[in-house]
């Protein structure tokens, strides 16, 4: 058994950069990570400084992507990192992940995992030729009653699922914000760098997959509409989908970034035949259940009843609240125990994290959610490839 922390580099996420400093505390939660090496920056100076930030040699601090990935593959196996983590706009995913997965590293990668689904199609195939483990960080699966959620459906205690119904709002991009320097506001609402989508690409995919998770259902068909209520804005900012599901399920996603006062109020509810869930981001650590003729119950995680599986991703004992970093190490803990598995050469899996199928199905989800706000027809067929 390789007795040692797992090495890994980073792409993007330097100074002024939120998801890079996520990933890091993430990456460290659980004391089996280490980093060693990075590319923080496009701008070579800023990457410098930012890895000096984090204590890192210089002799592992690169001024591109493409340096980093020669540089580590050519040192000693016992040296070099084990996998990279990407935390660059999501136009420079596939283009970062790529080279690094042909060289046999793995990759921890931010969603959604690409720019258009044609690049998340072609570096699905890069992945298979690799053989190297691919996670994506969609990281609301990684919180407990996430799970405890899951098992319900799959035990049966919801019985037949009729409908899903998942809420995104955001109220950060009410103003244009993007106009002022904002980096974060800036890249999201740029085509360029974030594709045909700003609000469902950045905010809805999460609905969408924290759905699929779930539930296990795969969409049919959607109906959308797509706003740009600032004007000037280059992509929506407002979204509202109808669903179908395959197997006769019906569902509601909504995700908007204009809804003012809201701060981050990912909210899911699923009903079924024998019972029906709730889940909202911003209280993680309950999960309501209600029965079809019984009483409400409220499942606090860290308790006893819950199932192995909530339990397995839990850290603190009850009372002690859990919540957004700690969903990310989830991701990481559970990705990095399949890299290390294949570092000794053996299979412990099923794993639990978001893959690169994934990543192909967010795409798929948001070319059809663009195809059919742009159409003047009612349902849009899902571009399940």
């Amino acid at each position: 058994m390789n007795k040692r922390k797992l090495r890994y580099g980073m792409v993007g996420g330097g100074r002024g950069a939120f998801i890079g400093a996520v990933h890091r505390m993430a990456a460290q939660l659980d004391g089996q990570m280490e980093l060693v090496a990075g590319c923080f920056s496009s701008d070579s100076k800023k990457s410098q400084l930012s890895g000096e930030d984090l204590f890192l040699p210089s002799d592992r601090l690169y001024s591109s992507y493409q340096e980093m990935v020669d540089r580590e593959a050519a040192l000693p196996i016992e040296k070099r990192i084990d996998f990279v983590s990407i935390v660059t706009p999501n136009h420079m995913h596939a283009n970062v992940a790529s080279p690094f997965l042909t060289k046999g590293f793995h990759v921890i990668c931010d969603k959604p995992m690409t720019r258009t689904l044609e690049e998340a199609i072609a570096l699905r195939e890069v992945v298979k030729r690799s053989g190297s483990i691919f996670a994506l960080t969609h990281n609301y699966t990684g919180y407990p009653m996430v799970k405890e959620a899951r098992e319900l459906v799959r035990k049966g205690d919801l019985g037949r699922i009729l409908k899903i119904v998942a809420e995104y709002p955001q109220g950060w991009l009410l103003d244009q914000i993007e106009t002022t320097g904002h980096k974060q506001a800036s890249w999201r609402t740029d085509p360029a760098q974030a594709g045909a989508s700003c609000c469902l690409g950045d905010i809805g995919t999460h609905a969408e997959n924290l759905g699929r998770y779930i539930t296990g259902l795969n969409i049919e068909s959607i109906c959308a509409e797509f706003t740009t209520f600032i004007p000037g804005r280059a992509l929506e900012d407002d979204s509202n989908l109808l669903v179908r599901y395959e197997g006769g399920a019906k569902g509601v996603l909504y995700a908007s970034q204009i809804s003012s006062g809201e701060e981050n109020n990912l909210t899911i509810r699923i009903y079924g035949t024998k019972g029906s869930l709730a889940w909202h981001q911003e209280h993680p650590n309950e999960l309501k259940f209600q029965p079809k003729d019984a009483p409400a119950q409220i499942l606090r995680r860290g308790n006893g009843y819950l199932s192995d599986t909530a339990k397995r991703f839990t850290r603190l004992p009850p009372g002690h609240p859990e919540a957004f970093i700690e969903a990310f190490a989830n991701i990481y803990l559970e990705a990095g125990r399949a890299i290390r598995d294949r570092l000794d050469g053996k299979s412990n899996g099923p794993y639990d994290f978001p893959n690169v199928e994934d990543g192909v199905e967010g795409m798929a989800f948001l070319a059809t959610a663009v195809e059919s706000a742009k159409s003047n027809s009612k349902w849009t067929k899902f571009q399940r490839l």
